[in-house]
């Protein structure tokens, strides 16, 4: 089966083409990803009226790229997935609409999906895919969870954070720093230039004994730091974007050996945006394998949001046999709040 899978949850494009047998892992034919970072740039965030206007002159031109790289026509599509939630509510109604639309005139079937289940499960399309079961570690945007994962649409909430994500902490310390948009890369681009120890500042419920997360608190600690540094700010800068960068990725890092240690498991996924930030992945790797476990990640590629994650996520669903109907009503909504946790088998 060719699946056709559309993302256009917040600032990114995608669209990407996946074929599933009916076993085996799925197969990335082709992909086109369009980001939006230049034109949000100028206001510092992403402006969701022009994410949405965007989403609609990107969508077809970048099917038509995605067809071309996988050497096919829209003939060929045999099912088409979208995001459906969450995100940007303008954003989503966009890829959603195009989809159904797409579909009705194919007269195939549509399944709308879950942003975040996209980024679980992304990794399966790497060199170097993961077995079920596995601790997730989803660090995407504005979410941090901890899931345990028994299979597809099998996730149990661990711990998740109770205020700022990890992603919204680079961002927002970024921009106390006087740093660019999108703030965390540029963070993380800055640290490496600086020395982690050079600010004390705190790990968040790093002890709580529990796996939920709190970055708000280390947010306050950057305001803090800033302040007091004053016109000394441009000399320290690179020191306290290492520090920061630093307290975020030794949370992420207790709290998922924490998760391995309570599941009794042996294999972590780490997935969406903050995957990609390279301390983490050094950090994480070094710590997995002193206590015997394995680490996955997505290409560095797929760790931003893009159209492959939500092909293979239907096409996995389709192979568990686990889409909702025939998905022939062409109906649709969003949800721009829809917790992973309440996904359970189907998607409705």
């Amino acid at each position: 089966m060719l699946i056709l899978g559309i993302e256009s949850s917040c600032d990114e494009t995608g669209v990407a083409l996946v074929d599933a047998a009916a076993q085996g892992v799925p197969r990335l034919r082709g992909a086109a990803l369009h980001s939006q970072v230049a034109m949000h740039e100028q206001y510092g965030g992403v402006v969701p009226e022009l994410a949405s206007r965007d989403h609609i002159r990107r969508i077809l031109p970048l099917t038509e790229r995605a067809l071309a790289e996988a050497g096919a026509a829209l003939h060929d599509v045999q099912a088409v997935a979208y995001t459906r939630g969450p995100g940007l509510a303008g954003a989503l109604l966009v890829g959603a609409g195009v989809a159904c639309a797409l579909a009705a005139a194919l007269e195939v079937p549509v399944v709308g999906m879950h942003h975040l289940e996209g980024h679980l499960l992304s990794p399966f399309l790497s060199a170097d895919p993961p077995e079920f079961p596995f601790v997730a570690l989803l660090v995407s945007g504005g979410h941090t969870q901890l899931m345990r994962v028994d299979g597809v649409g099998r996730y149990t909430l661990l711990g998740e954070t109770i205020d700022d994500a990890a992603g919204e902490a680079f961002d927002k310390s970024a921009k106390l720093l006087g740093l660019g948009y999108p703030g965390g890369p540029a963070l993380a681009r800055l640290a490496e230039q600086g020395d982690p120890e050079a600010f004390a500042l705190p790990r968040p419920l790093l002890h709580s004994g529990d796996l939920d997360f709190s970055f708000a608190g280390l947010k306050t600690a950057v305001l803090t730091q800033v302040r007091k540094l004053g016109d000394a700010l441009p000399l320290r800068r690179a020191d306290l974007a290492a520090a920061t960068q630093a307290a975020i990725v030794d949370v992420l890092v207790h709290k998922a050996l924490a998760a391995l240690r309570t599941t009794g498991l042996r294999r972590l996924v780490v997935a969406g945006g903050v995957g990609a930030n390279q301390r983490l992945r050094a950090q994480l790797g070094q710590a997995a394998q002193r206590i015997g476990a394995r680490v996955h990640y997505p290409e560095l590629h797929l760790c931003t949001d893009n159209g492959a994650m939500i092909a293979l996520a239907a096409a996995l669903r389709w192979q568990a046999g686990l889409w909702p109907d025939d998905g022939r009503s062409y109906r649709f909504d969003v949800r721009p709040r829809w917790p992973l946790q309440e996904l359970g088998h189907a998607v409705t």
